[in-house]
């Protein structure tokens, strides 16, 4: 028993001496209807850690939002797991941000790991891996996959290749070896456009870096599919380009970090 005790203790110590190291984790801002991770049901103010998978309900939504400041907004109907997720301040190159959506629709507005460790981050889904730079998008799985981004950039990668989307694109992979391509906002399927739109009314809370900051500081609002246009090729496809090039490289869906 004794023994058992000063394991405990030395553990315990052990942890509070490294005070770089952080819980690699999200809490829950807010929750609307049937959300459950691991199959349980979510409440707000809960901590929701890196391997679980969180589902939403019909008309239910659910934003995390990460140690790092990073914020994450399931729309209804989603499955998402929270692969790998790893936030030391004092050490980017440990950096991990590593999410699987398999279906429905999620927000991601960049936090300190999107914008100082761009490669660390991947949204994995079956059609493709989006990286992303300095970034505020969304992605609708309606078979294909859609993109949206207001702000920033992303880039989607698959086996045919890699694309880039700059603020204000409409985009779709149709499967894991077709290229991306931009679309029209009037191409978007009904259920893409629903999500879209939902996703963008939300205010969500601006990323000081790391969790903490005030969950009520207010974002722009998202431009969603109202203010959304193709990719215009050449000028913007190249800037994009460019500054994906800068540092951040975006691999294969089946790719992972160690």
């Amino acid at each position: 028993m004794h023994k058992l005790l000063g394991k405990v203790l030395f553990f315990s110590l052990f942890a509070l001496g490294l005070p770089g190291i952080a819980l690699a984790d999200a809490v829950v801002q807010t929750v609307r209807g049937d959300v459950r991770a691991n199959g349980a049901a979510v409440t707000q103010n809960q901590r929701i850690t890196s391997g679980s998978t969180v589902t939403t309900g019909a008309d239910a939504q659910l934003l995390m939002r990460f140690d790092d400041g990073q914020s994450v907004l399931l729309n209804q109907n989603t499955e998402f797991r929270i692969a790998d997720f790893r936030y030391n301040e004092a050490a980017p190159q440990e950096d991990r941000s590593i999410f699987d959506i398999l279906k429905g629709a999620a927000r991601f507005v960049t936090g300190a790991i999107g914008r100082r460790s761009q490669a660390a981050f991947q949204l994995r889904a079956p059609q493709a891996t989006i990286g992303i730079r300095g970034t505020d998008f969304m992605v609708a799985i309606v078979n294909p996959l859609y993109l949206n981004v207001t702000q920033g950039v992303i880039a989607a990668a698959n086996s045919a290749g890699t694309v880039p989307f700059a603020a204000g694109a409409i985009g779709q992979v149709t499967s894991a070896t077709a290229l991306a391509t931009a679309i029209p906002v009037s191409a978007l399927p009904a259920a893409a456009s629903s999500a879209f739109s939902s996703m963008s009314q939300v205010t969500i809370a601006a990323a000081g870096g790391a969790a903490g900051g005030a969950p009520g500081a207010a974002t722009g609002a998202a431009g969603g599919v109202g203010t959304g246009t193709a990719i215009a090729v050449g000028a913007a496809a190249a800037a994009a380009a460019a500054a994906l090039s800068e540092g951040t490289t975006t691999t294969h869906t089946t790719t992972t970090h160690h």
